[in-house]
């Protein structure tokens, strides 16, 4: 089966006093959505970005702005980024007290929903909402910070979760995120993931467009090797 790898430019990393050069040049390179981290310093150990900046980057890109909720009550802030111009809202099931509610929170407000599960959490106890989701997103380091190291046992979720698709009958999309670069995105692609979340890796040395063209060919070349 052949898969479909999409290159997802996280701003995390980028020069945020020239977001909008960094975005068009992660655009020309080849990422198809952009990933924005937002983070409250209560469900991990830092802060980061908020509706008005998503707001801000809807002006200057039409991709799909993929927002990772890394924050505790989530069920409060999902309208705000519906009215801010957000298209895709993944949250963490170790953070919503009620997943079920939540995720048809962000259908109602006309976004495609996500879970996002940290490196201890098995993909198993997802198997209930699966089928409410747009896609899924394995953290394949721990949550927080950009710059870390991947985390190994991440393939064998990327795979349980291929497998459960497949079981299952459906087609969510599989997202990968944390320690994406040169020397793993050829193994998560061959894992089973599709949506390849990289931060640090395209934009850390101020070659972004460059940068998302190497890392997306290796990922169809890793692909194409896997489809054969």
């Amino acid at each position: 089966m052949r898969i479909l790898v999409e290159l997802v430019p996280s701003i995390l990393s980028s020069d945020f006093a020239h977001l909008a050069d960094e975005v068009a040049a992660a655009e020309r390179g080849g990422g198809t959505v952009i990933h924005v981290d937002v983070m409250d310093g209560h469900f991990v150990p830092n802060i980061t970005l908020g509706p008005p900046v998503v707001k801000s980057l809807r002006k200057v890109t039409s991709l799909p702005l993929d927002c990772h909720l890394m924050i505790e009550n989530a069920d409060d802030f999902i309208p705000a980024f519906a009215d801010a111009g957000a298209n895709w809202i993944s949250v963490h099931y170790e953070a919503c007290r009620h997943l079920h509610r939540t995720i048809q929170l962000i259908s109602q407000h006309g976004m495609k929903p996500g879970v996002v599960i940290n490196p201890a959490t098995p993909v198993d106890l997802l198997i209930p909402v699966l089928p409410m989701l747009h896609h899924v997103l394995i953290m394949s380091v721990n949550p927080g910070f950009g710059g870390q190291e991947f985390i190994p046992y991440s393939l064998t979720k990327l795979s349980r979760l291929r497998e459960l698709r497949q079981q299952m009958g459906l087609k969510f999309r599989i997202e990968v995120d944390g320690g994406v670069a040169h020397d793993t995105i050829a193994a998560v692609v061959e894992a089973g993931a599709e949506l390849l979340v990289a931060g640090s890796a395209v934009f850390s040395s101020g070659r972004a467009e460059q940068n998302a063209r190497e890392l997306l060919a290796a990922a169809r070349k890793a692909a194409e090797s896997n489809a054969a």
